[in-house]
């Protein structure tokens, strides 16, 4: 298995991170045909999606997010800024991993499909992602 950690810079507001050429590169240095791509991300308070970006989904998605979990004194986890308890609670809805097939050494995704990294924790403005492909 090959694997490799990246490193993302979200900045200190609520994103949603395409890192889709990052995971062909790394793809493109590993020099299988077939296999599984996994990526994972280390923290508790970011996640990982396959949406479409640039035409509002990734805008439509945070919004949706920051009504489901608003940014205010109502959650149990308390340190960092107001309302990063509700970024603790994002991995449970946004899944902290993912996987996807890749064929003749491409991800099979879809024609609009992108990788992408969704934090909205403004408390830490670099995140790592771990890339590893078990070739088949």
């Amino acid at each position: 298995m090959r694997s490799e950690e990246i490193e993302i810079r979200t900045g200190g507001d609520e994103a949603v991170r395409d890192i889709t050429r990052e995971c062909e590169r790394f793809l493109s240095g590993s020099g299988a045909d077939d296999g599984l791509l996994h990526v994972f991300v280390p923290h508790a308070t970011a996640g990982l999606a396959v949406i479409e970006t640039g035409a509002g989904s990734d805008d439509d998605l945070l919004r949706q997010l920051r009504e489901l979990l608003p940014a205010d004194d109502r959650w149990g986890h308390r340190h960092g800024s107001p309302g990063h308890g509700r970024d603790h609670v994002l991995p449970a809805l946004i899944s902290p991993s993912l996987s996807i097939p890749v064929l003749d050494g491409r991800m099979a995704l879809g024609t609009w499909q992108s990788v992408c990294l969704v934090d909205t924790n403004g408390d830490n403005p670099t995140r790592r992602v771990r890339l590893s492909l078990l070739a088949g």
